[in-house]
């Protein structure tokens, strides 16, 4: 667990504690029922947890409708709590199990033993041309790469490379929605949310598979 979100989650067996006195340990199965409940009553809005990469920590959050985000540490996953209970809703809790999923998914993916993910998505946080184009990368196979500018004209944008690039580096589910996978023109690899040596090493790892 990344060390934010850790952080997060002690202050939240912390209060539990002073509030109710009982050891840590129940207090975190007192959180996993609370959990249990509020999935079960529908009040669980946004579930996140955290998983490992050879990137480091990834931040991973889901709603009932699928995936919704997805965070390298550098964007700070303390911060994209905070702005997926402004944009989403505050009912958020850590829980893993409606992300088992795709934290199997991702760990087969590093491993090299999948070329695609099978998992819904919510794409609620991308609107308007940013969405379709989100759309378009997701079809953009594995191993392959495509220009901003070719993108931006299977989007039915011609000459929009720009934007194009504004909607990669806006990803809200960056490797799922392979972003990394749009290079300029010239092949030079471009920026990146996760930095470019981690899109070099993407684009590396699937170059050889």
């Amino acid at each position: 667990m990344s060390r934010a979100v850790d952080q997060i989650h002690r202050r939240v067996i912390n209060d539990l504690v002073a509030a109710t006195g009982a050891s840590a340990q129940a207090c975190e199965r007192l959180h996993d029922r609370l959990v249990e409940r509020a999935e079960r009553e529908g009040l669980l809005d946004v579930s996140y947890r955290t998983v490992d990469s050879p990137f480091g920590p990834l931040l991973l959050a889901a709603t009932p409708k699928g995936l919704v985000r997805v965070a390298f540490d550098r964007e700070g996953h303390d911060t994209v709590l905070a702005g997926l209970a402004a944009e989403v809703s505050p009912r958020i809790l850590r829980a893993s199990r409606p992300l088992e999923g795709a934290a199997v998914q991702l760990d087969e993916y590093f491993a090299g033993r999948r070329r695609g993910f099978d998992l819904p998505i919510d794409l609620r946080l991308a609107q308007g041309f940013r969405r379709t184009v989100l759309l378009c990368l997701r079809r953009i196979a594995y191993g392959r790469t495509e220009s901003y500018a070719t993108v931006a004209e299977a989007a039915g944008k011609p000459g929009a490379a720009r934007a194009v690039g504004s909607a990669c580096s806006h990803n809200p589910l960056p490797i799922v929605v392979p972003c990394h996978r749009v290079v300029r023109r010239d092949g030079s690899i471009g920026e990146y949310l996760g930095g470019t040596e981690v899109k070099h090493a993407l684009l590396a790892m699937e170059a050889a598979a």
